[in-house]
């Protein structure tokens, strides 16, 4: 065990606003205050203080600070007191561990364990140590058996349902170092015996898992996530009609290949979506039932696939990670959608457990080993501190949107102590700080490719590393975004990224982002300037700045490659300073979140919600469907509005507002309209029948058939009813505007059907860049028509 941890009394004074920083993180939801302010802190912790029966420690690595210890006498506890198995010589102990900063150290829960437990059996009078986890805490009760503590039986507790465990000292393997200054501070034997007037949430809960053991690799884990892309696979792979399920009757379905047959229940709801039942799946290989496998499925359906013989390993190694991902969550994110329901913006960010809810392969994140997974992932919940290089001015580009300077970028971005810090780093290596510009890089980008294969830079101070910066960031479920959870009214930062994902490497190119700000101030003063979409609410999250370096020697080549893409950023404004008081602000992927039970957090919003299911679905049409038509009837303008662009204010659990983002990369104007020069790139040329798709295939197939496929397998909301719902807001709008008749007559949104855009088609052709960003209309893949759910009845006429 280490010798360098110590374990002192919690000073309150000294040590409150990091108390306060480290119960109130994301991470620390379990212990259960994570809404307290300083105040409320230094209550709770003053009478713990004061207490004559519960202590509050500080526990330290190398001097810094790291955890939090409680020990309590049990018998005198709330909920505990009368409880018939604890006896004299019983120890309540609570762990809090410190959110990493930077990269999670392997091993650094378990020694902090260690030492905790030899803090308390270091008292001679203690006989047991006692901790009470929340039953859904799956990770510490599993840790807190392999140190040796027994699982006695569930106990309600203030605020959750909790396992009582105790570890006699017979039990524990203790190691074989005391830690250094274990005592230190500690009062006479036995005053440790104290109780605590309630019982943390997070008793025994080591905050950060040991990162190297991969514990969700079990074989029943594994086939849980087998069993859910495989569904999802089958289902996925029917919708774009690249297989075609043979009807076996009373809801039963067959695929077969040369190798396997795989039987299943199914629902198909309108769009042809498939709802495959993955308990039900039986595959059967030459007469024997085998386990569902989504990687040996893909490679027996490659010939159908049309995957290039070349690029098959590339994606069935896509395919393991998305598995990894998924047994991960399976193990570690169990979150009830009931906890969801008034969960802020980040504790909704980390929950989601599906990604993209159309591609089959969508958890890729090929680079990553598993410390990172575990130290970059959105759904881990750790938090990031981003690193800066110093990039030399004459080779870096700066664009900035309007109302931004570089001064102003740099005030509010940087911590006068990280402007200090840098300018203090390239003076003492003789540099001149004017001389240079800010650059902020993901951890894992310096680490595995700027301190490589930019050696040449680094060693010419055309590029200075600067360390870490001071604030905390949170990963989005885009894995290359950052919220700043230090100060959330701050901007996001959007990071180059060298890892393939999703059919891309998510590189960032400097050339292409030069116009960023320009594009979205237009469209941001465009969407600003227009009544209708103010009156739904419609707001933009402006990239206010890019920036990126260029004076490598990849942009000395004459061939563009991955490479030019390695070292840029751009900051996107936060939503936080524009909610209104009551305001619940959510990623829209949230909508088609199931958790581990299968239960839908929309269905659990509705319910909580005052107002019928028909009216609340109304009300997140006219947030986000109204806005859209609209932007594509007046405008020509699209958006790539998916679950992960666009974030919805809900106002007593009914969305009344969206904000989109992701502008640069995903807008497209499709007709005439006048734009300013440097905004002239977005502007696309597409065939008649492909500009409808952007409501079409991206919003009907792309959102609302996973949606209106929930509301209906909930018993919440019939399809047909929520496809009318559908139709009523696309004509409501035309009412309103008759002086867009022209338009939507164009785009005609009511025709009978549209072509079949399809996205695994895409990436199944070309696992490593699955479209052409600067021709993404030349990229599509068409599977024929589908029937357009919200088609006009017969005989109605086709204009208000």
């Amino acid at each position: 065990m280490r010798s360098d941890i110590t374990i002192e009394p919690l000073d309150l004074e000294r040590d409150l606003d990091l108390l306060h920083a480290w119960v109130t993180h994301p991470r620390s939801s379990f212990w259960m205050m994570q809404d307290a302010t300083v105040d409320d802190v230094r209550s709770e912790y003053g009478d713990i203080v004061a207490s004559d029966h519960h202590d509050a420690w500080l526990g330290r690595i190398g001097g810094r600070p790291t955890f939090l210890v409680e020990t309590y006498d049990p018998r005198r506890a709330p909920g505990l007191a009368d409880l018939p198995e604890l006896i004299d010589g019983d120890l309540g102990m609570h762990v809090l561990v410190a959110p990493p900063a930077g990269r999670p150290v392997a091993g650094l829960t378990t020694d902090v364990f260690d030492a905790v437990m030899a803090f308390c059996f270091d008292d001679p009078t203690v006989r047991r140590v006692v901790v009470e986890p929340d039953v859904r805490n799956h990770p510490i009760r599993d840790k807190n058996v392999g140190v040796g503590f027994t699982e006695l039986r569930e106990i309600p507790l203030p605020g959750k349902t909790a396992m009582l465990s105790v570890c006699p000292r017979e039990d524990w393997d203790a190691p074989m170092v005391v830690p250094a200054g274990a005592a230190v501070g500690r009062p006479m034997t036995g005053s440790l015996l104290r109780s605590s007037s309630s019982p943390r949430g997070t008793s025994g809960r080591i905050e950060t898992p040991d990162h190297l053991t991969p514990d969700h690799l079990t074989p029943e884990l594994l086939d849980r996530a087998q069993r859910h892309l495989v569904a999802k696979a089958l289902g996925e792979f029917s919708h774009e009609r690249l297989i075609a399920p043979t009807d076996r009757g009373e809801g039963w379905w067959r695929v077969e290949t040369d190798a396997s047959s795989y039987d299943f229940t199914a629902r198909v709801h309108a769009l042809e979506h498939w709802v495959v039942d993955a308990a039900s799946i039986v595959r059967t290989r030459d007469g024997e039932v085998v386990a569902a496998d989504a990687q040996e499925l893909i490679a027996e359906l490659a010939p159908v696939l049309g995957i290039p013989d070349a690029l098959l390993p590339t994606y069935l190694e896509e395919i393991a990670s998305t598995l990894a991902s998924t047994a991960w969550k399976v193990r570690h994110r169990r979150t009830p959608v009931a906890d969801l329901v008034d969960a802020g913006y980040q504790e909704l960010e980390s929950a989601m457990t599906e990604g993209h809810p159309a591609f089959v392969a969508n958890n890729g994140r090929i680079g990553f080993d598993l410390d990172d997974y575990v130290a970059y992932a959105p759904e881990t919940g750790n938090t990031v501190r981003l690193h800066w290089l110093a990039a030399r001015r004459e080779l870096t580009r700066l664009s900035l949107g309007a109302g931004e300077t570089e001064q102003s970028l740099h005030d509010a971005e940087l911590t006068d102590a990280d402007r200090s810090s840098f300018e203090a780093t390239l003076r003492a290596l003789d540099l001149d700080p004017a001389d240079y510009l800010y650059l902020p890089v993901h951890p894992w980008q310096w680490t595995h490719k700027l301190a490589i294969t930019f050696a040449p830079d680094l060693a010419r101070r055309d590029l200075v590393h600067l360390g870490e910066g001071s604030d905390e960031h949170r990963p989005q479920q885009s894995i290359r975004t950052f919220f700043n959870a230090s100060r959330p009214e701050r901007h996001y930062v959007k990071t180059a990224l060298a890892i393939q994902n999703m059919g891309f490497v998510r590189g960032l190119s400097p050339a292409y982002m030069a116009v960023t700000p320009a594009i979205n101030d237009w469209v941001a003063e465009t969407v600003a300037a227009d009544g209708e979409l103010q009156d739904c609410g419609f707001g933009i999250l402006r990239e206010i700045a890019a920036i990126g370096y260029t004076g490598d020697a990849f942009h000395r080549l004459a061939t563009p490659s991955p490479y030019r893409k390695m070292i840029a950023a751009l900051w996107r404004e936060s939503p936080v300073p524009r909610l209104e008081e009551g305001d619940q602000l959510t990623t829209m992927a949230a909508l088609l979140h199931r958790d581990a039970d299968g239960d839908a957090l929309v269905t659990a919003w509705i319910k909580a919600s005052p107002l019928a299911a028909a009216d609340w679905v109304r009300s997140y049409l006219r947030s986000y469907l109204r806005p859209l038509v609209h932007c594509l009837h007046r405008y020509d303008l699209a958006f790539m509005p998916h679950g992960e662009n666009l974030l919805l204010r809900l106002r007593d659990h009914v969305p009344v507002a969206a904000f989109m983002k992701d502008i640069g990369e995903e807008i497209a104007v499709m007709g005439d309209l006048p734009l300013p020069a440097e905004v002239e790139r977005v502007r696309g040329d597409f065939p008649d029948d492909v500009k409808a798709l952007a409501v079409h295939t991206d919003v009907f197939d792309g959102v609302l058939r996973f949606l209106a496929a929930i509301l209906d397998e909930d018993g919440v909301l019939a399809g047909e009813e929520f496809w009318d719902l559908v139709r009523e807001t696309v004509e409501a709008h035309a009412a309103d505007h008759p002086e867009l008749a022209d338009a939507a007559e164009r785009y005609d949104l009511l025709r009978p059907r549209f072509r079949h855009s399809c996205l695994n088609r895409l990436q199944l052709r070309n696992t490593l860049q699955m479209v052409d960003l600067t021709d993404q209309a030349e990229s599509l893949i068409f599977a024929g028509t589908l029937r357009n759910p919200i088609a006009r009845p017969d005989g109605e006429s086709p204009h208000p």
